[in-house]
């Protein structure tokens, strides 16, 4: 497993009763984690705001003490902007920053200019990775919010002056088009949801479309591509089959790696699984 462990910002404190105490910069946060299946009858002392599962779907936020509308935490050089979502998130993944470490790296010693896209982009965590470490990126995200957000991201890292296009899609569409057009990228990253849909209404299953996006995707991979990365955080989905995906699609000469991320509970040896990942290099 691949861990988050080089964050100052961003701390996960405690773990207990499917609930998560994080702190997020000057801010101490409590969610659900669906990881966390252990009990504890100890509360989770002080802390500033608190989201509550409802059972009908959905759920709240219980403010302990008012916080900002929104405020910045960083990683390294990269600073991102966050708030309370009306669905327990933040804005960000702090585990994705081993991702972020290791595209950083790859571009940064490819000692070319490469291409990125990236699909399901959110609010474009890979997206200011790949511009700080002197990519071009193409941004794609089916929600107008999600792209506002990115660009307030890229804009809070002084990265504005970078090559970035910004583009509200549907993902399979956009693939398709950009195959008609003769585009080409050398680096594609992806983070598809589970379930989801288009900004026209089109519906994805990770289960049934993962595969054919994938397929489609090798049609704009440049001749000297540099890496594949799929990012999941499906439950029961093994990393195993992000990496025979990759295996039997890509034909280029690589290698085929795949596993899991986490973030290291503060002071101890426990870890929370935060996802999975499959990667192709070259």
């Amino acid at each position: 497993m691949k861990l988050a462990s080089n964050w100052t910002d961003y701390e996960l404190l405690e773990m207990k009763n499917g609930m998560k105490k994080e702190r997020w910069g000057k801010y101490i946060l409590v969610r659900p984690d669906p990881q966390i299946i252990w009990d504890n009858d100890n509360g989770f002392g002080s802390y500033d705001a608190i989201y509550h599962r409802s059972n009908k779907g959905g759920g709240h936020w219980e403010y302990k003490h008012k916080l900002d509308d929104n405020w910045q935490i960083k990683y390294k050089d990269l600073i991102f902007n966050i708030k309370p979502m009306s669905f327990k998130h933040t804005g960000l993944f702090p585990e994705q920053a081993v991702n972020w470490d290791y595209m950083i790296d790859k571009i940064k010693n490819s000692k070319r200019d490469i291409k990125v896209l990236n699909l399901f982009a959110y609010t474009g965590g890979a997206t200011v990775a790949c511009l700080y470490a002197g990519a071009s990126v193409c941004h794609v995200d089916s929600s107008k919010g999600m792209v506002s957000w990115a660009k307030e991201n890229v804009n809070s890292s002084r990265l504005s002056d970078r090559s970035v296009r910004y583009i509200v899609d549907d993902v399979v569409k956009f693939v398709e088009r950009e195959i008609r057009r003769g585009n080409k990228y050398d680096a594609i990253i992806m983070d598809p949801p589970s379930y989801g849909r288009g900004a026209n209404g089109e519906v994805w299953n990770i289960e049934t479309d993962l595969f054919k996006l994938v397929k489609l995707c090798t049609e704009v991979l440049s001749d000297d591509p540099l890496f594949f990365l799929i990012n999941s955080y499906t439950t029961g989905l093994s990393p195993k089959v992000l990496e025979n995906i990759l295996k039997i699609t890509i034909k280029n000469k690589g290698t085929v790696t795949s596993g899991e991320v986490g973030l290291p509970l503060k002071n101890s040896d426990i870890i929370l699984p935060c996802g999975i990942y499959g990667r192709w290099e070259k």
